[in-house]
């Protein structure tokens, strides 16, 4: 027997959110719904239908899941790229933009710089040639060894944006190392016995992301500090004994976009896989092999196509959340949609930033 709900009149009452495609009996209970989705431009969104997804993981269950969208996984599986989740007017196009899309890994970086190298990079010869250019960002990763349940940094690579080596360095331990997790990280005691200290590479990782510029003046004017990427990048500076600004992070682990449908990190391995198309991690860690991907994984999301118009330039404050009740209910589902805005900085916005300053 119908229930009241579902008489075509009152189906016809509901309000439907224009983002995830939901249906409220009540205008109230979609301004709620409005206030805490922080539904944006920003969001994934299905190339077929168009309903915005939380993370690309859930996009691409929507697409090719087990509970998938019928008509737009079929669609999708002619047309759709597995790992960028973009949809093509014809094969050929799909097939011409999947030689570029799944990349290839990169060759091994070798060992670690000389001590002489090193300080040629402190001093300044290094660093002049690296000012911000290519994608505005640096790359890092450590590799750890163990002195009882405390992680120490015995190896830390930095590339640019265009996967050029800036430092690559052994770190001498401060406290004797325990465990050399050889089968992972390939380090003996032979390879840190002559290493940098750390203060001397953490001094160097600084001058590299501040363009040889002071502390002091970062701190004064914002200076001409550079974008760090890593994945888990708390681990990382925890280690290095490192505090750099929060908004200047760009995190793999940590980006919502890229996280599990209930906020967990996915492992760098996985995302390398699933959305470069290429295996990492498979024998000894390479801390450059780990930059290259952290990159590329930055720059294939910081690079989406331009969100145009009004709401393509990202307010992660206020939304729906600075208006009224009254001039809520008065707003269409549209009206509400536009104003509402994504709970996380989007990186795109750094693409268009790093644009605007070339440009000038």
């Amino acid at each position: 027997m119908d229930t009241e709900s579902d008489h075509p009149e009152a189906l016809a009452r509901r309000h439907k959110c224009p983002a995830c495609f939901k249906q409220f009996k009540r205008k109230e209970h979609l301004i709620e719904h409005m206030k805490f989705s922080y539904h944006s431009v920003h969001e994934p969104k299905c190339v077929v239908c168009q309903k915005h997804c939380k993370s690309y993981e859930s996009l691409r269950e929507h697409l090719t899941g087990q509970r998938a969208k019928a008509y737009c996984s079929r669609i999708f599986s002619d047309l759709g790229c597995s790992l960028c989740l973009k949809l093509f007017e014809n094969p050929d196009s799909l097939t011409k933009h999947k030689e570029g899309c799944c990349l290839s890994a990169p060759a091994p970086s070798g060992i670690a710089m000389s001590r002489a190298e090193s300080q040629q990079i402190i001093s300044g010869l290094v660093v002049k040639n690296h000012t911000g250019r290519g994608h505005g960002a640096v790359a890092i990763d450590c590799e750890m060894v163990s002195a009882g349940s405390v992680n120490l940094c015995a190896r830390v690579c930095l590339i640019d944006g265009d996967e050029n080596v800036i430092f690559h360095t052994y770190v001498q331990p401060r406290i004797p190392v325990t465990d050399y997790r050889y089968d992972v990280t390939g380090l003996t005691e032979e390879h840190l016995k002559d290493a940098m200290g750390l203060n001397e590479v953490r001094d160097t990782i600084f001058e590299i992301l501040f363009n040889g510029e002071s502390v002091e003046k970062l701190r004064l004017d914002g200076g001409n500090a550079r974008l760090l990427v890593g994945h888990d990048l708390g681990h990382d500076l925890d280690c290095l004994r490192m505090n750099y600004p929060e908004h200047m992070l760009r995190d793999t682990a940590k980006y919502q976009p890229l996280m599990k449908t209930n906020l967990v990190s996915h492992s760098l391995k996985y995302l390398t896989r699933t959305y470069l198309g290429y295996e990492i991690q498979s024998g000894l860690h390479d801390p450059y092999e780990d930059c290259v991907a952290v990159m590329r994984l930055y720059k294939r999301f910081s690079c989406q196509p331009d969100h145009v118009g009004e709401m393509g330039t990202q307010n992660i404050t206020g939304g729906l959340v600075s208006y009224g009740s009254k001039e809520l209910m008065k707003m269409s589902p549209s009206e509400l949609y536009e104003m509402s805005r994504s709970n996380y900085r989007c990186w795109c916005q750094d693409s268009r930033k790093i644009n605007i300053q070339e440009r000038d």
